[in-house]
């Protein structure tokens, strides 16, 4: 019970400086609260145990956050998700991005031929010869060499079962070195790196035994597979980077003597999909707030907006979780609603209209596809306003 109060009172001091520190801006409204932000940032190189980290853009979203993150000692270098958006942090002056999917953008593809900086700062992404063929066809022949990384499926494969996302077509060695065989032999591509992301282990809190075995299972197997893919490769190129790993799986890719980087960018904001991991407690860095419109009945009130359900299979752990005041939670009806979302229990007794409610969104960047700027507010209640990616007028999809 000491330690319960404790935290609780911790929380209090939290929560009246952030809405001390924003009562002058309208909501809804983002906010991300600086202290335990740069805190997080601490403990993610902590845990990648001197392995440097690329921060994953697509999990963050505002340039600043992101331009000051890779400043930090033990992060370099970017992990993006759009060739427009690769282009565009090149050209706002960070180096080193790694396209983390593949591209079917003509125009994209054309900017980046078109200039040697960008050519020689941003790594594109590929997984199949398909891709190749792709982008000749749309540069046509003859185009600069592009810097290239295979994409690896690290899924966990069981017989029939496929634990993990729906990437690569390339699972083993073999494929691998094919793959690399491939790109060396072709004119336009230069192959420098090799990525394996491991959703498994780094997506999928500690839930159960079970969920626990698995990981454990999954991480064994991928020390092994890493090793001779990574010979494999290396027969047809030098590899300069070879990337794995997420927020949540940091400890399992820092061990491995083969992976020369690291990626995180949820463990920057820790979103409520990161809670109940065993490798570290979650310090939530990034919330929304919304106001009470209304109140239908004493126990519940409504607030206006907070339909920001989370992208994946949609269930309760993808709605935002309303978190100040304590003792609140979604209405089942409705849920997070388009325009109004309704919420009940005793804390609600004591809102009235005007009064404002912090949520926390299931994810991480995604929240600030909602808003044209966050709120940054320092440990003495100092509020910094800087663009999101919408709010510098960037939409990458």
């Amino acid at each position: 019970m000491p330690e319960l109060s404790s935290q609780k009172s911790v929380d209090s001091e939290r929560f009246a400086r952030l809405l001390s520190a924003t009562q002058d801006l309208d909501t809804p409204f983002a906010v991300i609260d600086e202290p335990s932000l740069w805190a997080n940032a601490t403990d993610l190189v902590r845990r990648a145990n001197g392995v440097p980290i690329r921060v994953a853009s697509k999990s963050v979203r505002v340039r600043s956050i992101i331009k000051d993150t890779v400043a930090r000692d033990g992060f370099a270098g970017v992990m993006s998700y759009s060739l427009a958006e690769s282009n565009w942090l090149v050209d706002n002056g960070i180096d080193d991005v790694l396209l983390a999917y593949p591209t079917t953008s003509r125009s994209a593809l054309d900017y980046l031929v078109d200039d040697g900086r960008r050519l020689a700062q941003i790594t594109v992404m590929v997984d199949s010869v398909e891709a190749l063929d792709h982008i000749d066809s749309l540069l046509g022949a003859g185009h600069p060499a592009i810097r290239v990384c295979i994409d690896v499926d690290a899924s966990l494969k069981i017989g029939p079962a496929h634990l993990g996302v729906r990437r690569s077509p390339v699972h083993s060695a073999a494929e691998a070195g094919a793959l690399a065989s491939a790109i060396a032999a072709r004119p336009g591509f230069h192959l420098v790196g090799v990525m394996f992301y491991d959703a498994q282990i780094a997506g999928l809190p500690d839930s159960s035994p079970a969920v626990r075995l698995i990981k454990k299972r999954s991480a064994a197997e991928l020390l092994d597979r890493r090793a001779k893919v990574v010979d494999a490769v290396s027969d047809h190129a030098t590899l300069e980077i070879v990337n794995a790993g997420g927020s949540g799986s940091l400890e399992v890719g820092g061990a491995d003597p083969v992976i020369t980087e690291l990626t995180a960018g949820s463990g920057l904001f820790v979103p409520t999909l990161f809670d109940g991991y065993d490798a570290f407690e979650p310090r939530p860095a990034a919330y929304f707030a919304l106001s009470v419109v209304r109140k239908p009945a004493p126990d519940i009130a409504t607030l206006f907006g907070g339909g920001y359900i989370a992208s994946g299979a949609t269930n309760k752990n993808r709605q935002p979780t309303p978190t100040w005041p304590p003792g609140l939670k979604a209405v089942g009806t409705e849920g997070a609603g388009e325009v109004q979302s309704p919420v009940k229990g005793p804390a609600a007794l004591d809102l009235h209209i005007g009064d404002r409610v912090v949520m926390r969104h299931a994810k991480a960047g995604e929240m600030c596809e909602r808003f044209d700027e966050v709120a940054i507010i320092s440990g003495n209640g100092r509020a910094t306003l800087t663009p999101t990616y919408r709010g510098e007028g960037k939409n990458f999809g």
